[in-house]
């Protein structure tokens, strides 16, 4: 689990085809503090196991489904990717709770730079839409931002300086994929809602369902 708080922006240094998948080895400083073989590492929103490391980066490998589902098959040499490492009792939950388990990829339809902001207009297949509201959360590249508002089709989110300048989004061109998870709790709200039982939704049954 993790908090949608990028800490570092890593580089990709090898991309080598590992059967159906792929073995990438990533340089970085702040997430090699205490790594351990078998850690958890959020790769621009995809939740990757740390397989080895060395002084200056560490190698996961995404295998076919983790292609399938996420912008990780795209990555190239020298790309500059959002890294965290897996949330710890004593971290800040400064975002939301993000599992890494990217839903599917969105395409940037628009950039427009305000005076103090990023406005960003992302595509969104409509079988998602369900999960989203205004001010709502969601990750896009793994980094929890906030739903400004949304239609049919696509969403958008407001983006300060600080989080522009220390992830990837800078990076970001109109028509480029980007990795997308809803907000873990609409799912879980939306799938007890949609089977079948007509419960009352009160305080005390999401209680008793661990809410």
């Amino acid at each position: 689990m993790f908090t949608g708080l990028i800490e570092e922006v890593g580089k990709v240094k090898k991309v080598q085809q590992l059967g159906g998948g792929l073995k990438i080895s990533i340089s970085s400083i702040t997430i090699l503090n205490d790594l351990n073989i078998g850690d958890s590492i959020n790769i621009n929103g995809a939740c990757q196991t740390v397989v080895n490391f060395n002084k200056e980066s560490f190698d996961v490998e995404a295998v076919e489904e983790t292609l399938k589902k996420t912008n990780l098959a795209k990555l190239k040499l020298n790309n500059n990717v959002n890294l965290e490492r897996s949330l710890t009792l004593n971290k800040k939950l400064g975002g939301h709770f993000v599992l890494g388990h990217v839903d599917t990829t969105g395409k940037i339809l628009t950039i427009k730079k305000l005076s103090t902001s990023y406005l960003v207009s992302v595509s969104c297949q409509k079988e998602y839409l369900q999960y989203l509201i205004n001010v709502g959360s969601i990750a896009v590249e793994g980094i929890s931002l906030t739903v400004a508002n949304y239609n049919k089709n696509s969403f958008t989110v407001s983006i300060i300086p600080h989080t522009w300048k220390h992830t990837n989004l800078a990076d970001k061109k109109i028509g480029e994929d980007v990795n997308l998870e809803f907000d873990v709790l609409g799912k879980y709200v939306a799938r007890i809602l949609s089977n079948g039982k007509k419960e009352k939704l009160t305080v005390d049954w999401l209680q008793e369902l661990g809410y």
